[in-house]
């Protein structure tokens, strides 16, 4: 018992707050006042993310033995996500299809609402007109695309023996330690966090929402339980499904906790060391994974257009479906690591689907992504950690768990 409790205190405590929050939070309406808590963990977490990123990926690439490899990494991580954002999409899209409840009365008015246009979209999307604005956690695609070009800049000027790459190195060391001392304070703001969730949520699971809530929570969990051990065993072989479940509670726990990938890149970082997954694979596919990994958000996508059609009461249809799982694998590579994605992916699927109706549908895909959000990012963040064992067998060979144990 000594030594389970050494073990696994830690997790245990994380454990504690999350249900003691809870319960807090459906006994005490005022609970919100809580939130606090939570919000300091959270910006604490943001304010050591955006460096890390930066130096990680431009590290890993900089500090690698050629470009090449460097490149074949890049390829690999982001077929990979799309290809488990594709699985992510069809497997809800077949549950809606056989589960055909989503049908309500529109609860806001129409009105007037500013869209960008696609263009505009794909710039912001992966650009920024000045340095400083890089420097943000709203900008986390744009810094993951300035991290890659840097590290091979760095690559091109020497590589591992340049002064700039053993810097890189050593900055994202300090990091790893600084967010090390900052998880200490995780079990109080998950407390917070979800004493607050539940206080103002609550009565929102019994409402019109209801149906399409419990659906994406349990389509969730089922997901990671029959497709998290599939991956891993595909990408790390015999024995590699027991390390990952072993290691797999905590970037839930924090994802789920902080709504936030972007968060939860410190505690993945932390397991995919510990799982043996080397640092060139796990500096690259975790804090892309943060912005690009989004097998939850694909699963949200579908869900919100599967309500929404069935609220205007549009058919639903196999050619429509089509356009809507495409549109869900790669709107979902659009919404950053923070909480509630910033609404992106909602606009995005709104003025495509539902242009005449943009008004009502924005501010009702919103109300289901704020309430579907801490299983999303879930399966987003924690996903990041068991995708790195498809992109090491592809990288380090099918038998690089198996080096690791021995």
């Amino acid at each position: 018992m000594k030594q389970f409790l050494k073990n696994y205190w830690f997790l245990l405590t994380m454990l504690l707050g999350i249900v003691a929050g809870c319960i807090v939070g459906a006994i005490w309406p005022g609970a919100t006042v809580l939130e606090p808590l939570g919000t300091v963990f959270i910006n604490l977490m943001f304010c050591v993310v955006v460096p890390m990123v930066f130096c990680s990926i431009a590290s890993a690439i900089a500090n690698m033995k050629s470009a090449r490899r460097a490149g074949k990494l890049l390829g690999v991580t982001i077929v990979t996500f799309l290809c488990t954002a594709g699985i992510a999409s069809i497997i809800m899209y077949v549950v809606i299809r056989f589960l055909p409840i989503f049908t309500m009365q529109p609860e806001y008015e129409a009105g007037e609402i500013n869209t960008l246009g696609i263009a505009d979209l794909i710039v912001n999307f992966f650009t920024k007109p000045d340095f400083a604005e890089l420097l943000s956690r709203r900008a986390i695609l744009p810094l993951i695309v300035a991290a890659i070009l840097f590290g091979f800049g760095v690559q091109l000027a020497g590589g591992a023996k340049t002064k700039t790459a053993a810097l890189l190195a050593d900055i994202t060391n300090c990091i790893m330690k600084t967010v090390k001392i900052i998880t200490y304070y995780a079990p109080i703001g998950f407390f917070g966090f979800f004493a607050s969730l539940v206080a103002t949520h609550g009565k929102d699971f019994v409402t019109n929402y209801a149906k399409a809530i419990i659906v994406y929570y349990v389509v969730c969990f089922v997901y990671m339980a029959v497709f998290f051990p599939i991956y891993a065993r595909f990408g790390g072989g015999k024995g590699a499904v027991g390390v990952m479940l072993k290691h797999l509670f905590r970037p839930a726990a924090v994802s789920f906790g902080t709504c936030s990938s972007v968060a939860t890149i410190p505690t993945n970082m932390e397991v995919a060391e510990e799982t043996g997954i080397s640092k060139e694979v796990s500096d690259i596919v975790i804090p892309m994974g943060a912005t690009m990994h989004m097998d939850g958000s694909a699963m949200s996508a579908i869900i919100k257009v599967a309500f929404l059609f069935g609220m205007f009461g549009l058919p639903f249809g196999t050619g429509r479906a089509v356009l809507a799982i495409v549109v869900a694998i790669f709107s979902s590579v659009a919404m950053s690591g923070i909480p509630g994605g910033g609404g992106t992916g909602e606009l995005v699927l709104c003025t495509l689907f539902f242009p005449e109706y943009l008004a009502v549908a924005f501010p009702i895909a919103l109300a289901i992504g704020d309430l579907v959000d801490p299983p999303a990012t879930m399966v987003n963040a924690a996903g990041d950690y068991v995708v790195s064992f498809i992109v090491s067998r592809f990288v380090d060979g099918k038998d690089w768990l198996q080096k690791q144990m021995k």
